[in-house]
Parts: structure tokens; sequence; C-alpha cells
């Protein structure tokens, strides 16, 4: 059983997201309303993640974001928040954040995001090296990441985690076609895995993280 922590000022998603994990087999191993009371019960609660809100009272959620990898590294922070800019992503991810999500985002994508975090899934990882390393760069002739409308589409749902069963699900797809699509993407971004792909999209404006 993966144990999470949930961080946000507000009390009612709090609650609302521990009935989430609750019914899908996590354990809330406590849920507070600002970052400092995270810190202090983290040694001990000793949680898989943290889902971690950006604005909150005393310091923000990046900076303790940060703290927590310093001092509990062996605890994976996802951050949940209402803000999508670059700026703020770019600093989450710097600061050591495995996933980014914003409140628009369902319960269930919540849910399974951070189930994929607790059980090693090295994409959100991925996804955040690259996007710094593909921010440092500068951006390839635009005829070269020029994506369909159906590479979009595949791209935006990667970026939220899908499986490729479940892209060739929600598109009405083969699996097959969707692997296709994603050896097209890498080809006109000239990387080589999901994870590069995704970061580029996100650098370029194409899809979200959400």
């Amino acid at each position: 059983m993966s144990c999470v922590m949930l961080v946000d000022d507000h009390r009612v998603l709090r609650d609302g997201l521990r009935r989430c994990f609750e019914a899908a087999g996590f354990e809330v191993v406590a849920d507070v309303g600002d970052g400092e009371s995270a810190i202090g019960l983290a040694a001990e609660a000793r949680p898989d993640v943290v889902l971690m809100d950006i604005s909150m009272p005393g310091r923000d959620g990046v900076e303790i974001t940060r703290q927590f990898r310093r001092q509990c590294p062996g605890t994976a922070v996802v951050i949940l928040t209402m803000f999508a800019d670059e700026t703020t992503v770019r600093e989450a991810f710097e600061a050591g954040a495995a996933a980014y999500l914003t409140k628009d985002c369902s319960a269930s994508e919540i849910v399974s995001t951070v189930g994929r975090v607790a059980q090693g899934n090295a994409q959100g990882a991925e996804v955040a090296s690259s996007y710094l390393r593909a921010s440092s760069r500068a951006a390839l002739p635009s005829s070269l990441h020029l994506l369909t409308r159906r590479e979009t589409e595949v791209l935006q749902l990667a970026a939220r985690g899908a499986s490729n069963g479940s892209i060739a699900r929600g598109l009405f797809i083969s699996e097959k076609t969707v692997k296709n699509h994603l050896e097209h993407i890498y080809t006109k971004f000239g990387v080589e895995s999901r994870g590069q792909a995704v970061a580029k999209g996100v650098r370029l404006g194409l899809v979200r993280i959400s």
C-alpha cells in the first residue's frame, strides 16, 4: 500500500482528496495546511509521495519541495496547483518535483499520477530533466515540430500520463497506430523518448502537463 501526504491550505480540498485516495487503496498518513507542518511530519510519517500545493501561507510550495528533496530524499513530491505558466512549471521541476498537475484535472488523474510516481515510474523525472535541458537550447526550425491534429492529441494524452493502451481507447485507434504517431512525433522533435517528446511539447506550448 502506497502512503501519501496532502499539503494544501484548503481543508475542503484535502478532505475530498483524502476520500479519493483512501477509496483507491492509498494510506493518507497526514494532511496539513502549510509546508512547514508537512516537513515536520514527513520524517515520522515517511510518505511515499507528497501532493503539494504551491500557494500556501508562509513559504510557497516550490521552496518546500526543495526542502523536501534535501531532507526527505525518499519521498517524491507531486505539485497540484492552479498555476500552469512556464516559469512556475520550470521552478517546480528545478526544485525536484516528480510531476506537475493543475487543479482543473480530474480526481482520477490525480490519483493515477500519484500512483505511478509512488511505484517509481520515471516519467515525471524524465519529463523534468528533459524540460530543463530543452529550455536551455534554441528551438528547432518550425518545419521540424509541426504536428498533425492527431499527433497533438496523442502527445497531450501522453503528457497526462496515459499508456499507449489508454490513448488507443480514448481516440478509438489501435495501439500500433499510437506507436506510429509517437514515432512520427519523436522524428519531428528530434527526440528519443516519450518523456523528451512531452517536455518539448510543453516548451513549445503544444501541450500542457495536467
